[in-house]
């Protein structure tokens, strides 16, 4: 039993929750000094993690067994775990209620709206991985679920919702659906063959680049606006330079004739970038 939980824990790339993890903690962090004045307590902390890593675990679960057919057919993915044959759809299937359960009770634990909110969480958390067998937007149908990572963490920690906590859900949308349109021009010609939409499929690989670029640009904008509307410090806007740097050497590896780098953008530097972010604002909080 204990091989199978590495399998999928390997297969739903557990150590990528780093990715939005950081802005769920961003959001709690943020949410608690603008609403509640203090910060978050010890119990807050330790539900809204075990609630990100309900959700995460599920939706890249649910994801695998939605697509094992196509990951099937993908010479890039016909070796992940279930196509492999390596853990059943239904051991899986498992995993996924565990999660679920998981992310349930974290936010009952948490207040009555993040309770009253869990339906649309769900809702995107499954739906995203049907959305690439009927519209071109998945990338941003992704954006918006990641997004939900830092709402989560500012209702999970305040029970309330604000503009402010609506630009930090734009700001990781849109980073999100930029790397992932980057992710996917990997996939570009197999999705065209075979009917799945996707930017790069729909658009061509050199326009998909210049709309993740634009996503992108507008993601860095909605951080910044986050140091003029909020009590955010010069620490955070030296945080989000940072990550604006990041996000130009991100395109920067990838061109239109070259995707050798895509995972070195992928991963590596979005994992950093979320870090950053995260670790200039704790340190903004602390002055």
């Amino acid at each position: 039993m204990l091989n199978k939980i590495k399998i999928i824990l390997e297969m739903i790339k557990f150590e990528h929750t780093v990715f939005a993890l950081p802005f769920a903690y961003f959001g709690m962090i943020l949410g608690s000094h603008v609403v509640l004045g203090h910060w978050p307590s010890l119990t807050t902390w330790i539900w809204i993690t075990l609630a990100m890593v309900g959700a995460r675990s599920a939706a890249m679960s649910l994801n695998r067994v939605i697509d094992w057919k196509i990951d099937k057919g993908n010479p890039r993915t016909a070796g992940r775990a279930i196509p492999a044959g390596l853990v059943s759809r239904v051991e899986v299937s498992i995993f996924i209620i565990v999660s679920f359960v998981l992310l349930f009770v974290a936010a009952f634990q948490l207040n009555i709206l993040a309770v009253y909110l869990l339906p649309v969480a769900v809702f995107f958390l499954v739906i995203y991985s049907y959305t690439k067998r009927f519209t071109w937007a998945c990338h941003l149908i992704l954006g918006m679920t990641i997004g939900i990572a830092p709402l989560g963490g500012w209702v999970g920690a305040t029970g309330t919702l604000s503009w402010d906590a609506l630009f930090l859900f734009i700001a990781v949308a849109l980073w999100t659906a930029g790397f992932d349109v980057i992710y996917a021009t990997q996939d570009a010609e197999y999705d065209r063959e075979h009917g799945l939409n996707s930017i790069p499929s729909r658009f061509g690989i050199k326009r998909a680049l210049l709309m993740a670029k634009g996503f992108h640009i507008i993601s860095f904008s909605a951080f910044l606006t986050l140091f003029f509307i909020t009590e955010l410090g010069w620490l955070y806007f030296i945080g989000v330079l940072i990550a604006g740097g990041i996000m130009v050497y991100e395109h920067s590896l990838v061109k239109a004739d070259d995707l050798s780098k895509v995972d070195v953008a992928f991963f590596t530097m979005n994992g950093i970038l979320s870090m950053v972010l995260f670790v200039f604002t704790l340190g903004d909080m602390f002055i």
